[in-house]
C-alpha cells in the first residue's frame, strides 16, 4: 500500500472531535495518507516518512465538502422562472412539474451526461461526497431510472417520489403509487426515502405514510419541511427519528425544541433563499439551542441552481448568523452526520482521505473571499482528481 505525506500545510482542518476547538485546526501541519485513508496528522516537523511526498505550498487543507442535499437528475432549464422571481413573482412548488416533463422526455444517456457534468463541477469546488435525489420523474419508470442514474455517481441516493402530485392523478392515488409499485421499483437503487411536506405538495399524514412505507422497505428517512411557511414537517421528522430534516426556514419554538431533543440534523439550504428571496433560516437560534446543523447546496433547476458549497458557506456566515468555523463544520462533519456517516467530513486516522486544498492561509477565506475559486485541488480516497 503506497503512503503519501502531504507536508508544508499552512493550516489543516481535521474536525477531530477530541480537539479543543471545533475544527481541530493544526497550523504548520502535515498529513499522511495510506491507500484511501488518513494514517497520521500533526505538526509538519513530526511527520513520518512515506513513499511519496506532496508539498502543499503553505495552502490550507480541509476535509472534502459533504453535500447532503441535491437534485441532480433532471433535464431542461428554468431560467425564465428565476428571472420572473427576480422581477417580483413568488416561488411556488408547482414549478417542479416543468422539470418533470423535460426529465421524462430525456434519455438515460442524456440524464447521465448531465449528472456527470454537475458532479464534476462539484468536485472542482471541493465536494467529495454528494447525496442525489430522484423526484423529477414521478412515474414508476422515471423514478426508478432516475435513481439508477444517480447510483452511478454516489451511494447516497434518495427516493423522492413524493415531490409533488403529478398532473392527471389525485393525491390519494399518487400516495398509493409512491408507497406501492413505485417504492418496490425504486428501493433497490436507494438508501434513503424522502417527501416534500409542504403546502402545495404533501401534508403530514401523506408524508408519514410515504416515510413509514419506505422505512419498512429498508430505507432510511429524511424530509423536506418548513420551507415555504410554518408547518408540521419538522416535528414529524423528529417524531419519526429521521436522520435529517431539510430547509427548516420557518420554525416555531416547539420545532426548535423538538430538533434539540431528538438529535435530528437540521439541514439548511441558503442557496434556496438566495434564489427565491425568502427569509434565510436563523442558524444562530438553532445552534444556541444545541441543534446540529448541516449546510447543503440543494442544487436543482428551480429554486437553487448552484453546485457551490463555498457560496453556501459565505451566505451562511453573512446572512444566517454562523461563524466561519461553524459554517465549515456544517458542510463537512455536519453534512456527514446528515447522511449518517462518520467516515467522511473528518481528517483523522482511519477516515477517508477526501480533502480539498485552498489557495488561502486560512479556512476563513471561504467566507472572507466570496465568489473566488479558492479550491486548487480535490482529493478523493487519497488521490487527486
Amino acid at each position: 500500500m503506497t503512503s503519501t505525506v502531504v507536508t508544508n500545510i499552512g493550516q489543516l482542518v481535521t474536525n477531530d472531535p477530541a480537539a479543543a476547538d471545533l475544527l481541530g485546526v493544526i497550523d504548520d501541519a502535515a498529513l499522511v495518507v495510506e491507500g484511501s485513508t488518513v494514517a497520521w496528522t500533526g505538526p509538519a516537523t513530526d511527520a513520518p516518512t512515506a513513499d511519496e511526498q506532496v508539498d502543499a505550498g503553505g495552502r490550507t487543507v480541509i476535509p472534502g465538502f459533504v453535500d447532503s442535499h441535491s437534485h441532480l437528475v433532471f433535464a431542461g432549464d428554468r431560467a425564465a422562472e428565476f428571472a420572473a422571481r427576480m422581477a417580483g413573482e413568488s416561488y411556488a412548488a408547482g414549478g417542479i412539474r416543468t422539470t418533470v416533463a423535460a426529465t421524462r422526455a430525456a434519455s438515460d444517456e442524456e440524464l447521465t451526461s448531465h449528472v456527470a457534468g454537475l458532479v464534476a463541477e462539484m468536485r472542482r469546488q471541493g465536494t467529495t461526497t454528494v447525496e442525489i435525489k430522484s423526484g423529477y420523474g414521478l412515474s414508476v419508470l422515471d423514478e426508478a431510472r432516475s435513481l439508477a442514474v444517480a447510483r452511478q455517481f454516489t451511494e447516497e441516493t434518495t427516493y423522492l417520489g413524493a415531490h409533488v402530485v403529478p398532473d392527471g392523478t389525485t393525491p390519494e392515488e399518487y400516495v398509493a403509487l409512491v408507497t406501492g409499485a413505485m417504492l418496490e421499483a425504486c428501493a433497490p437503487h436507494a438508501r434513503w426515502v424522502d417527501a416534500f411536506c409542504e403546502s402545495g405538495a404533501f401534508d403530514a399524514d401523506q408524508s408519514r405514510a410515504v416515510l413509514e412505507a419506505g422505512m419498512a422497505a429498508g430505507l432510511e428517512g429524511r424530509l423536506h419541511a418548513n420551507q415555504l411557511g410554518p408547518g408540521p414537517g419538522v416535528r414529524l421528522a423528529c417524531e419519526l427519528g429521521l436522520t435529517a430534516v431539510d430547509h427548516c426556514t420557518y420554525l416555531t419554538d416547539a420545532d426548535v425544541a423538538a430538533l434539540a431533543d431528538s438529535g435530528t440534523i437540521a439541514t439548511l439550504l441558503p442557496g434556496v433563499e438566495f434564489s427565491t428571496r425568502q427569509p434565510y433560516p436563523d442558524a444562530r437560534r438553532l445552534l444556541d439551542a444545541g441543534v446540529t446543523i448541516a449546510l447543503a447546496s440543494d442544487c436543482n433547476p428551480g429554486s437553487s441552481f448552484t453546485s457551490s458549497i463555498p457560496l453556501c458557506i459565505a451566505l451562511a456566515v453573512r446572512e444566517m448568523g454562523m461563524t466561519p468555523a461553524e459554517a465549515l463544520y456544517a458542510v463537512t462533519a455536519g453534512g456527514a452526520a446528515a447522511l449518517g456517516r462518520d467516515d467522511v467530513g473528518v481528517l483523522t486516522p482511519g477516515k477517508r482521505a477526501d480533502l480539498a486544498f485552498l489557495d488561502a492561509p486560512s479556512y476563513v477565506h471561504l467566507a472572507y473571499r466570496p465568489g473566488v475559486p479558492l479550491v486548487t485541488s480535490t482529493w478523493l480516497g487519497g488521490r487527486p482528481l
